[in-house]
């Protein structure tokens, strides 16, 4: 990617996300005008890259990783998912026991073709736990087959039936601890015992 492109895909992440550049640097945290046009090339017209630091932030502040932002410049092929609302999915007959997806019940959505792997499906968020990142209505795909490691936005099912998006905070013999992003939802402690299955995010779309 040259200079070009990754201003183009600033753009593009914002414009994905229904932002502006500035509203993509104040989500971050950022300030507001350090994506703005006039800060692209400095004064004598040697062109200004963003710092690594503000686009791993603006990255996360959405949820998307680098292959996201690399798909935003390189469109590929659509592909279509089953998706299913996050209440929706603690009722019986949607998954199989290692949280795959059942053929039934089920809509389709699309999503980017750069996401690869058996059993992906969708799922539409509720509740306000995961803001900024996730806000009511998105649509989060989500991958049963990936490894997950600490600090992964995942999905959840306990045993109990109840689905949630949270982040992997901690994980041992005795105890996994899931996380959220809005910071006025506490951290959920499970027993392995009691959770059904978990499985990674991979992309949202606003």
């Amino acid at each position: 990617m040259d200079h070009a492109d990754i201003w183009r895909g600033i753009d593009a992440l914002a414009e994905h996300h229904r932002l502006t550049a500035s509203g993509l640097a104040r989500r971050a945290g950022l300030d507001a005008t350090i994506f703005n046009k006039s800060k692209r090339r400095s004064p004598d017209g040697r062109p200004r890259w963003p710092s690594t630091e503000s686009l791993t932030r603006v990255l996360n502040a959405v949820g998307a990783g680098l292959d996201d932002f690399a798909a935003l410049l390189e469109p590929r092929p659509l592909k279509t998912a089953p998706l299913l609302g996050l209440v929706q999915a603690g009722a019986d007959g949607f998954f199989d026991a290692a949280g795959f997806p059942l053929n039934q019940g089920w809509e389709d959505v699309e999503f980017p073709g750069h996401l690869l792997g058996e059993g992906l499906y969708a799922l539409e968020i509720s509740g306000e736990s995961m803001l900024p990142a996730y806000r009511p209505g998105d649509q989060i795909i989500v991958s049963p087959q990936q490894a997950i490691h600490l600090g992964d936005r995942v999905v959840a099912r306990t045993v109990a039936g109840e689905v949630m998006a949270k982040v992997l905070g901690r994980r041992s013999r005795q105890e996994i601890e899931l996380c959220s992003i809005n910071d006025q939802h506490p951290p959920r402690v499970f027993r392995p015992k009691e959770l059904a299955w978990m499985a990674r995010i991979m992309w949202v779309s606003q």
